[in-house]
């Protein structure tokens, strides 16, 4: 088993569960990590002012296999000893029939490339990277990319675990989507029925026969599968919850990996929203007015172009849905860092170059593309809030007028006021 990319506390949890089935997972579980040269920190209980690993530079992998820690990534935070960081990209990934995507997207395509030879042609993998990626001609999920690029299939982990508490082992849910290929099944399936019930067995069909399988909007993919060999355990929904489970982080496996990947995304948007209000001081029921009109925007998307595989119920009961929106809403970075911006009359650009060295929130990429998206198909008009959180006609949420056009006293000027909040929700343009 290999998982790819170091700061992820998801990792660990792994690594854990690989120790503890061995009937299932063989005990060593390959960490790709990008290597540098580090020192332990005088802040680690780890440093010793006459160690060399505390006064030398080291490879990063070579400190995290000998303290079991990322010192630098993820201080404080033990790991197990069968997790092996290993700096060699492809070494990694080598005979591992389960592949952890656990890293920045836009690494994805570049990664991919270089893996491509060099893992098993019947591997299948996860991806935890939340989002998708939007442009003004189709929608992408991030599973999918890694699945094409690859030539496997690639499920998709999403929902309401802030990092840090899952690395303290703090409660916490998740969400896997995955949709097991036909051919991975090891029950045949009659080709078909008649009144009296089942044809006779010589006539079932073997799944194990077909490599070709629906993608996330029911067309066929590009993809042709390799079926798994059958002395291996069909990687299906009991393994996956086998494998993520733990008694502080409780897992639901569904089918929908277009609702779970969806749901990472645009609850970043209804995020930067609840975070314009906060920043107004509104109170809780503003805040609560619009995630309840948020989440039934994320829905309405996924149903108007993922109708064939998005289910209502990802949404509004997983996870990946209602409870990550509350969380991202609550205290993620796009809700504090809109909520600063407000706050601190400055636009999210310089929220975003004091709080989070320079790097960008999802949030506003994402709207952008999304914008784009729904314009090019005459949407605007039935995503209000998703369209209004980034266009200028509705200045309390268009984050990127901040970025844009702010005026010398930091005050918005627009052609709305905030006080129209109320009609701007239910699509009413002043």
């Amino acid at each position: 088993m290999a998982t790819l990319g170091a700061y992820s506390r998801k990792h660990k949890i792994v690594a854990e569960n690989a120790k503890e089935h061995p009937d299932l997972f063989e005990e060593e579980v390959q960490m790709w990590v990008y290597e540098e040269e580090t020192t332990v920190p005088k802040t680690s209980k780890h440093y010793d002012a006459g160690s060399k690993f505390s006064t030398q530079s080291h490879k990063l992998t070579k400190l995290i296999n000998h303290f079991h820690e990322n010192v630098k990534y993820l201080p404080g935070i033990p790991l197990p000893t069968n997790l092996i960081a290993n700096p060699s990209l492809q070494d990694s990934v080598h005979d591992s029939s389960i592949l952890i995507f656990n890293l920045p997207h836009q690494f994805i395509d570049g990664l991919c490339d270089q893996m491509k030879g060099h893992i098993l042609p019947y591997a299948r993998g996860v991806s935890c990277i939340k989002g998708v990626s939007v442009d003004s001609r189709d929608v992408r999920l991030f599973s999918e990319a890694i699945g094409e690029k690859l030539g496997i299939y690639c499920g998709a982990l999403s929902g309401a675990n802030i990092a840090n508490e899952v690395a303290q082992e703090k409660f916490s849910e998740t969400t896997i989507a995955y949709d097991p290929p036909p051919m991975d099944s090891r029950n045949p399936t009659p080709r078909a029925t008649t009144p009296q019930g089942p044809t006779p067995s010589s006539s079932q069909l073997d799944l194990t026969a077909i490599n070709e399988h629906k993608d996330s909007k029911g067309k066929t993919s590009k993809v042709k599968l390799i079926v798994p060999p059958s002395d291996l355990p069909p990687i299906d929904h009991n393994v996956l919850k086998t494998l993520f489970h733990r008694p502080y982080f409780h897992v639901q496996v569904v089918s929908d990996v277009a609702g779970v990947s969806l749901g990472g995304a645009l609850k970043n948007i209804v995020a930067i929203a609840t975070g314009f209000v906060a920043g107004l001081g509104w109170g809780d029921n503003a805040k609560a007015a619009v995630m309840r009109v948020g989440l039934l925007e994320m829905v309405k998307f996924g149903k108007m172009f993922f109708s064939n595989n998005v289910h209502t119920e990802t949404f509004t009961e997983e996870s990946a849905g209602v409870a990550d929106l509350i969380t991202s809403c609550s205290g993620g970075r796009n809700y504090r860092c809109a909520k600063m911006s407000v706050e601190r009359k400055v636009s999210i650009a310089e929220v975003e170059k004091e709080e989070l060295n320079g790097q960008m929130l999802q949030g506003t990429s994402t709207a952008k593309e999304v914008y784009g998206f729904l314009k090019a198909r005459g949407k605007e008009s039935e995503f209000p809030l998703l369209v209004g959180t980034y266009r200028e006609s509705y200045p309390l949420f268009r984050f990127w007028h901040y970025v844009l056009m702010l005026c010398e006293s930091g005050i918005l000027q627009g052609e709305v006021g905030v006080e129209d909040l109320p009609d701007l929700m239910e699509g009413k343009k002043k």
